[in-house]
């Protein structure tokens, strides 16, 4: 679950942690451990902070965006990662 956004996970075993990003402040009600969200918070502003330096004119929607992008597109490329592994075990 996130609060001070637009959606909502619901979790078992919910743990909130308090993350800042980009000046502002979220708290987020999850499963993860604490040190893989100061990671997660970590890689979030190092990611926007390198956008904006990169692309001054971005907003910081079109930023959101891009970064929620490429965590998508590097989901996909793990689970087919994962798929093309499980074919290549069946086939053992």
């Amino acid at each position: 679950m996130l609060l001070k956004g637009s959606w909502m996970l619901m979790t078992a075993n919910k743990r909130r942690f308090k993350a800042e990003i980009d000046g502002h402040i979220y708290t987020i009600i999850g499963t993860a451990s604490d040190r893989h969200m100061q990671t997660v918070t970590r890689m979030m502003n190092e990611q926007i902070k390198q956008l904006k330096k990169l692309a001054p004119d971005m907003n910081d929607q079109e930023i959101a965006t891009l970064i929620a992008f490429n965590a998508i597109s590097d989901q996909v490329d793990k689970q087919a990662e994962l798929l093309k592994m499980q074919t290549d075990d069946a086939h053992e």
